[in-house]
């Protein structure tokens, strides 16, 4: 009987091609659906040499994004149905409440760049009134193209 066991050696390998097309099978899923996560009002970003958000004054906290689209509605990624627009009244007390929660959450305004100036200017005083003290402007980036060198 010894002499049988001497020929044959455990497996000590891993069979890992199942794991590689459970992988490959995700990476798929996630692929397809990073772009349908993607949600929000639909706003032209006017162009401007700015720098990004930094990751630390986001503290890993969700941002208030106040959104203005092309005809000068409001709208706020916090509650419940942030596709319907909002009169002034609801911003201030949505922004209040997550401000009173968390003081240190970053507010931006995501307005259109063909909005009025005077809207962008109302959504900022409402956005002062409910307590908001440093807000951020999203814009998108100048193409390499259009950068004019500092000096």
């Amino acid at each position: 009987m010894g002499q049988l066991n001497r020929g044959r050696r455990p497996i000590s390998e891993i069979n890992v091609v199942p794991y590689i097309d459970v992988m490959l099978v995700l990476l798929v899923i996630f692929m397809v659906t990073a772009p349908l996560l993607t949600q929000g009002i639909t706003v032209e970003l006017p162009k401007a040499p700015s720098e990004p958000v930094a990751n630390l004054a986001v503290k890993d906290r969700k941002p208030v994004v106040l959104s203005i689209d092309r005809q000068g509605n409001w709208y706020l990624n916090v509650g419940r149905n942030p596709d319907a627009p909002l009169d002034r009244l609801t911003v201030q007390a949505r922004v209040t409440a997550v401000l009173r929660q968390q003081p240190e959450t970053t507010v931006l305004v995501k307005g259109d760049r063909r909005v009025d100036y005077g809207r962008v200017v109302d959504a900022m005083l409402v956005l002062q009134q409910a307590g908001a003290t440093k807000v951020g402007f999203l814009t998108e980036p100048l193409p390499a193209v259009e950068r004019s060198p500092r000096q």
